[in-house]
């Protein structure tokens, strides 16, 4: 029998019930309207409820035993295979599309989507080779792997939330055999440790460094990572878990994130849940570990990554550091792939060309302000880069003003009520060191 449910201030239920004793009902064949009452739970109902949802403790996941990310493990390099039916415009010939497996994801097998590019060589030599870490909303990306062909480097870039390169930027399709979704995995933080998101995005890092250093036409002692916006954040954490990386260059992204933007992401999570976040998936708990050469590019008003968390980030790592801030450099990811900076850093760490300026001093006295310097490439400009703003950083305004070079030397004098500065120095190919920045006290 077919009835229809009018419940008062609800909805219209359809469904079919069978008679039970002598109800004075519809026949068979026959339609009923039947009212109900809403709300007629019984007294004891919501108690038991109430009673239930106390008893719903959720058990935060427990710390690893040893290291979070195994190089016994992660060490090894994984199996792949190409990916057919993924087109790139700007593909070029020795890019090729493929899937290396990942860890498990809620106890099944992953697939890890990349790009993979390695370019002729003469025979008998090895290439060095990059490992580029996509920032949010990004994917693995062709172009960037062909930059650093065309650069005569190996290069892998490979996609970190489970997806593959079909859509558009933000809203990339999700593979069946992908991992956990990104970017910042705040809401998985009470699910199990390897199911969440930066343990599979730095584990992903990290193999496609194994699969990269395992090809015959690469050298595995010239390897290394930077990243882009999340992905400098993961760069940043990379560092500071695998030491095969001979450098790193992160760009905005750091550590420090509760003296980021995302910060109330975390704060909102509770107490014990930021603690575990800070503690498993915040590179300040591993940049102490960085002992390779690490390249920090950022701009001033970055509306992510500011200035505090960034110098205590560059600060940690025990290896040197080269710094290139910029006045209110553009954040996106095509003006993190191109800065000649990380080109260049490349170049000096993995083939011995000629270096970047190295900042060997700065200081003040009053308001003069100095840094000295050395550079194989001469020092063309010096300036020093100023705000007499307060507030929050993202807001402030920086201004430029020329600084006197002199004999490895660059001076000039602050402005009346500058709060925070720092000097940047321009070598003859255009590429730009900064020193530490400064808050005059």
């Amino acid at each position: 029998m077919s009835i229809q449910v009018a419940a008062a201030g609800a909805m219209l239920l359809v469904g079919t019930i069978l008679p039970a004793g002598n109800r004075n009902l519809a026949g068979p064949t026959e339609t009923a309207m039947i009212a109900l009452e809403v709300g007629m739970t019984t007294p004891e109902e919501p108690r038991q409820q109430a009673s239930e949802a106390e008893e719903r403790v959720i058990v935060p996941p427990s710390d690893p035993i040893g290291p979070m990310w195994d190089l016994g493990r992660f060490g090894q390099a994984p199996m792949y295979e190409e990916a057919t039916g993924y087109q790139w415009a700007e593909t070029s010939e020795g890019v090729r599309p493929i899937f290396f497996d990942g860890p498990e994801y809620r106890g099944r097998p992953t697939r890890v989507f990349a790009w993979l590019g390695v370019p002729d060589a003469p025979p008998g030599t090895r290439l060095p080779g990059m490992v580029l870490v996509p920032g949010g909303g990004g994917t693995a990306f062709a172009h960037w792997v062909k930059m650093w062909n065309e650069r005569g480097y190996a290069a892998i870039s490979m996609d970190t939330c489970g997806c593959v390169p079909v859509g558009s930027y933000g809203n990339w399709e999700r593979h069946p055999a992908g991992g956990p979704p990104g970017w910042g995995g705040f809401d998985q933080i009470d699910q199990p440790r390897e199911d969440q998101w930066a343990f599979h995005a730095v584990a992903s890092a990290l193999l496609a460094n194994s699969l990269l250093r395992s090809l015959p036409e690469v050298d595995p002692d010239r390897i290394g990572v930077t990243g882009i916006s999340w992905g400098g954040y993961l760069t940043s954490l990379i560092a500071g878990v695998d030491p095969r990386f001979a450098l790193a260059a992160p760009v905005y992204g750091c550590g420090y994130t509760l003296d980021m933007t995302f910060g109330e992401s975390v704060r909102g999570m509770g107490a014990e849940a930021v603690d575990r976040w800070m503690r498993w998936w915040d590179p300040s708990a591993y940049l102490g570990n960085a002992a390779m050469p690490m390249l920090w590019i950022n701009g001033t008003n970055d509306f992510a990554y500011t200035m505090p968390g960034w110098q205590k980030s560059y600060r940690t790592p025990v290896g040197p550091r080269t710094l290139s801030m910029r006045i209110r450099m553009p954040h996106g990811h095509i003006e993190g792939e191109v800065p000649e900076e990380i080109h260049a850093f490349a170049n000096q760490i993995l083939r011995g060309e000629t270096p970047l300026c190295r900042v060997t001093g700065q200081g003040r006295a009053g308001q003069r302000v100095w840094a000295t310097f050395e550079a194989q490439s001469p020092i063309t400009k010096a300036e020093l880069c100023a705000t007499i703003s307060t507030g929050p950083w993202t807001e402030r305004q920086w201004d430029p003003y020329p600084a006197v070079l002199q004999d490895g030397r660059a001076e000039t004098t602050l402005p009346d009520g500058t709060t925070c500065y720092f000097l940047a120095l321009t070598d003859e190919r255009g590429l730009i060191v900064s020193t530490e920045p400064e808050e005059p006290r």
